[in-house]
């Protein structure tokens, strides 16, 4: 692409080519998802603009935006392009070290803000911290502890934690393997863990293959590997009745509802989501377990 621009329609319509030649679906939205964001536009600015030429200080920021529009073309994720993605109503900020929050886990949250009034929740395999850091602001529980595995996840959740909660004690962050390092009893735990079959993962969309951390994808040969581990050691780490939810593939419905069966808990449910699609598996354990 030229770097010489006058017209914000020229530089719109060459950039939408740019990525549909790409085979990036809904390049038109991105692009207009991209100007807002390197030129502080809202968008009604940016609908007003194709009939305008670019000042001074658009032209200023222009070379910036090009060498973003071209990471994008090369299946960089938008997310991952600008740093930033919205969940549940507020901006969260990633990077290629946690997954990009997906519309599918909000209903999930949802789910979870519903039950927290007052409760104890532990968020597991946290990465950006989307999930635990949304309840915090969505619901009224009483504390909200969010674990992940990977440190270099753990800074992205913590900015996050940092730039949207008004108190950070709101929130208590702790690096380690599942429920490593976590102490007490929740009323809830929450997990959208690893679910992606071993096998399946290379299968993915070159934008998630290639750009999101493996670690958050790959469940294991089966898929469930994670569910497996956070089953068995969740009676350690619920109170008596207390509640776990996970967001699950599609596909892992009925196996996951049957892991919490058979390891006790009832009231086991699987909750689709607005696709129809299953996503959600949840349970309450029956009594308090002694360890």
């Amino acid at each position: 692409m030229t770097t010489d621009y006058n017209k914000w329609i020229d530089l719109i319509n060459d950039s939408v080519k740019l990525l549909e030649d790409a085979g990036i679906e809904g390049a038109a939205v991105e692009v207009q998802q991209l100007i807002c964001h390197v030129f502080s536009m809202s968008l009604s600015d940016f609908l007003l603009c194709k009939r305008e030429s670019l000042n001074e200080k658009a032209k200023g920021l222009l070379s910036e935006y090009l060498s973003l529009l071209e990471k994008r073309a090369s299946r960089v994720p938008l997310s991952q392009v600008i740093g930033e993605r919205d969940f549940c109503g507020f901006t969260f900020k990633v990077n290629e070290h946690v997954l990009t929050p997906r519309f599918e886990t909000e209903e999930l949250v949802e789910r979870v803000v519903k039950e927290s009034k007052d409760a104890d929740v532990l968020d597991l395999c946290t990465g950006s911290g989307c999930i635990a850091i949304s309840i915090a602001l969505l619901g009224k529980p009483k504390s909200v502890t969010a674990s992940d595995i990977s440190e270099d996840a753990l800074k992205v959740a913590r900015e996050n934690a940092a730039r949207l909660l008004d108190d950070n004690s709101r929130i208590n962050i702790i690096q380690g393997d599942l429920f490593e390092n976590v102490n007490g009893r929740f009323d809830i735990i929450v997990s959208n863990p690893p679910y992606i079959k071993s096998a399946d993962v290379l299968e993915l969309d070159t934008e998630v293959k290639d750009h999101e951390p493996i670690l958050a994808l790959d469940g294991g040969a089966d898929g469930l590997d994670i569910y497996k581990r956070i089953i068995t050691e969740a009676p350690k780490y619920l109170k008596e009745k207390g509640r776990i939810f996970f967001e699950i593939g599609y596909d892992e419905g009925p196996e996951v509802k049957k892991l919490l069966e058979d390891a006790g808990f009832t009231d086991c449910k699987v909750i689709k989501d607005l696709s129809g699609r299953d996503r959600i598996v949840c349970g309450a354990l029956a009594k308090k377990i002694n360890t």
